[in-house]
């Protein structure tokens, strides 16, 4: 297997590169200092990279075509998903999940998706937009 791994290795090496760069050439001492020169146009913002096809994105749920049948609750890996006996619907927490897409995958009525949504970072992963509730 050793030659599978070099292979890829090599093939990552060359392949266009899926992140985005720092926002400007070279990083500052403060981005305040960084923001003055943007906004004076000494400086340019490097531009986002185009998200990549079937990218993995935040989950989305569609609760009125849910029927509540747990099945994502049983395929989820990493528990991110709980079930809320009183309406009969998921609650998703977006800082436990691991993006695997089982759920979207068993679901039998498609109420999760993924979307084009990246940016998640937080310092509360109970935060009204951490958690999707119903």
């Amino acid at each position: 297997m050793p030659t599978t791994t070099i292979y890829t290795l090599i093939k990552q090496l060359f392949t266009k590169k899926a992140t985005n760069p720092f926002p400007v050439k070279y990083a500052p001492s403060n981005m305040h200092g960084a923001a003055a020169l943007i906004g004076s146009g000494k400086v340019r913002i490097n531009p986002p990279v185009n998200i990549p096809k079937n990218f993995r994105g935040k989950m989305s749920y569609d609760k009125d075509s849910c029927i509540g049948c747990k099945l994502c609750l049983k395929v989820c890996p990493s528990e991110a998903l709980a079930f809320k006996d009183d309406v009969k619907k998921v609650k998703h927490y977006v800082s436990r999940c691991t993006f695997c897409g089982q759920c979207a995958d068993i679901c039998p009525k498609d109420c999760f998706a993924f979307t084009d949504e990246f940016l998640m970072a937080g310092t509360d992963k109970y935060a009204e937009e951490m958690v999707i509730d119903p």
